[in-house]
């Protein structure tokens, strides 16, 4: 296994202008990290390629792995020359995927205001139609392409396995973030359990969870079902992280693991504690 973070854990810094694109890299290098998964979050590779080269170049300065590139995308709902498009755009992410040197990338799929399992199943097959012939265009760059459980229409273990299963691809996988679950009222222990062997890449997040009746006040959201969620670092918050990490440590897994914080904390300690917590608990399991 190798314990690195996602840049978007330093959004915040980042979009105050505190760090900059390589000072993320520097400063997730500088708490011990192995690699650094790139999220384009507040910049673009495809519209600024020039940046393709200092991050490749702070990473083999500060000595650390990139480990996976994750984008936006959203192929529901969309036809003819819409969908299309959305899939040529993805593409050449998968270009800049490559040219980062990385070999594991995560693209979205699908936003829906209609949840239900009326309308995922209605948009499957045009979904899983996009994701094969994005993963068939990034086979001979040997990258394998991933959904990942988020954005509340393909959140659940069930539906992340129903699509990778339709897409039927080898290099088309599932990043599997393991608080993302509770967004869709999911046990994060049973889900975890349910996709781990599907896992190309894993994202250890954690969450307060407050019921539907007992509002907490600001910065919180709410799950799929009504219930009030808040980032936390990741050992401080309400999932059974122990016995998470345990199903993905005895599951085999033996790829990269991404930290990612977005809680309400300072994002530099935020990220730090929960990197050193999730390197420690591993240690002992």
């Amino acid at each position: 296994m190798k314990l690195g973070i996602s840049t978007y854990s330093l959004y915040k810094a980042f979009a105050s202008g505190e760090l900059s694109l390589t000072g993320m890299i520097e400063y997730i290098s500088s708490i011990g990290a192995e690699h650094a998964e790139i999220v384009p979050l507040g910049f673009s590779l495809t519209d600024n390629p020039e940046l393709i080269d200092d991050i490749r170049n702070a990473a083999k300065q500060h000595g650390i792995e990139l480990s996976n590139y994750a984008i936006g995308a959203n192929f529901a709902g969309l036809e003819g020359e819409a969908y299309e498009n959305e899939i040529a755009r993805v593409k050449r992410e998968v270009d800049v995927c490559a040219a980062l040197g990385i070999k594991l990338m995560r693209h979205d799929v699908a936003s829906s205001q209609d949840l239900s399992i009326g309308n995922f199943l209605s948009q499957l097959p045009r979904l899983a139609d996009a994701c094969r012939e994005i993963a068939d265009y990034a086979k001979p760059l040997g990258i394998t392409t991933s959904v990942e459980n988020h954005g509340f229409f393909i959140q659940q273990s069930d539906r992340v396995q129903a699509l990778v299963q339709a897409v039927g691809r080898d290099n088309y996988r599932t990043t599997l973030d393991v608080g993302n679950f509770l967004c869709a009222d999911e046990d994060s222990a049973t889900a975890v359990a349910n996709n781990v062997k599907l896992a190309s890449m894993v994202h250890v997040k954690d969450f307060y969870v407050r019921p539907s009746y007992r509002y907490p006040g600001e910065g919180w959201f709410k799950s799929s079902s009504g219930n009030w969620l808040r980032g936390a670092i990741v050992g401080q918050g309400d999932i059974d992280m122990p016995h998470v990490l345990r199903i993905v440590k005895e599951s085999g897994y033996d790829g990269y693991i991404s930290i990612e914080f977005e809680g309400m904390e300072d994002c530099f300690e935020g990220t730090k504690a929960g990197f050193n917590y999730v390197k420690k608990l591993w240690s002992e399991i």
